[in-house]
């Protein structure tokens, strides 16, 4: 009886860690960790006009291959820019003429760092600053500009319309009879 007893404890217990390591598996995916890496990685800074959503922990992806997270997020007071320190994993090494620029998945999808290596063939090290950047496109933005130029452009068109009237072309029986009136005399 003890036997049985302790085998199903085991069992029991045994279900429990791995329920336990399922729900912090499912908490650090909902929480954006997942990639926790133990790699070693190198700080490279870069200052942008505007960050949009741009999040810690968001990827930093070259040609669609995940190099990197979001370390931190900042301001400077003096530039009156958004400093973003990211981690590099160390086996990806890029030049020091690299080119960053914040990018969404899809329409409304996450957004994360698109880095654009160089031909440079000095690379970036621990601290060093990627000059190069373009900041995030805001939707929000977007759409007031094109609504904006859509109604300066019609704005525009009324009061040109109203200023040189078009002449009027004559009806196909008026001229018809103009023709035949000129010719008669």
């Amino acid at each position: 009886m003890t036997m049985k007893k302790t085998a199903l404890d085991f069992w029991v217990g045994l279900f429990v860690v791995l329920g336990f390591i399922a729900l912090l598996f499912l908490a650090l995916k909902a929480g954006n960790m997942s990639s926790l890496s133990f790699q070693a990685t190198y700080p490279v800074k870069l200052k942008f006009d505007n960050i949009g959503g741009l999040k810690v922990r968001a990827p930093v992806k070259s040609a669609g291959v995940t190099v990197g997270r979001v370390e931190s997020i900042g301001f400077d007071s003096n530039s009156y820019q958004a400093v973003v320190t990211l981690d590099l994993d160390k086996q990806y090494q890029f030049p020091k003429d690299t080119s960053a620029k914040i990018l969404t998945s899809g329409l409304l999808g996450e957004q994360y760092i698109g880095l654009e290596p160089g031909g440079d063939s000095e690379m970036l090290k621990a601290g060093d600053t990627i000059t190069m950047t373009q900041s995030a496109i805001v939707l929000e933005n977007l759409i007031g500009q094109f609504l904006y130029s859509k109604a300066a452009d019609s704005g525009a068109a009324k009061p040109g319309a109203s200023a040189a009237p078009a002449p009027a072309e004559p009806a196909p029986a008026a001229s018809a009879a103009a023709a035949s009136g000129a010719s008669g005399q």
